[in-house]
């Protein structure tokens, strides 16, 4: 039992965070709860191996890895398709003007599908800084790269955004 108290402790907390990285990595809503059961899964049964590093970092990795293995199973990385949701949008509660705020909207969903555009390397580092704000040495973790690599495959990521066609549209 002490294994159950132990992952509820270490894992649930970083449900949310799983998920959202399993989403953006499969881009599908089906196959991100696929990945993360798998992974929660993988965690409970390895938890007894989770010893005095970042609990987030270590279930990130973990369900980086079930997303790879769901992967080869299911499809090919370069297959993956995109379910046509993108980031919720959350607009201010006292938006001024509903033109800026429709505009803010048209904003997120460009950046949502410009994310969803990266490849699958330079979209997981996006997601793991920006979204999960995990620092350069715990993506190096998770995505087990050296540092440096994290560094450059987030600046060609942010440079891929800047040229995206579908944020210079909006713009």
């Amino acid at each position: 039992m002490p294994d159950h108290d132990r992952f509820e402790q270490a894992v649930l907390p970083h449900l949310d965070a799983a998920y959202n990285l399993a989403r953006w990595l499969t881009r599908d809503v089906n196959d991100a709860q696929d990945v993360v059961q798998e992974a929660c899964l993988r965690a409970m049964k390895y938890v007894g191996s989770l010893d005095g590093e970042s609990a987030r970092a270590w279930f990130l990795t973990i369900v980086r890895h079930a997303f790879y293995d769901w992967c080869r199973r299911n499809r090919p990385a370069e297959l993956a398709h995109d379910d046509g949701t993108v980031i919720d949008t959350l607009v201010d509660a006292d938006a001024i003007d509903p033109a800026e705020a429709c505009l803010r909207g048209a904003r997120s969903a460009a950046l949502g599908r410009a994310i969803a555009a990266l490849p699958l390397v330079y979209r997981e580092v996006v997601i793991l800084r920006e979204l999960e704000e995990l620092s350069y040495k715990e993506i190096a973790r998770v995505a087990e790269i050296p540092i440096g690599t994290v560094m450059s495959r987030l600046a060609r990521a942010r440079a891929l955004l800047q040229c995206s066609p579908l944020l210079q549209a909006i713009n």
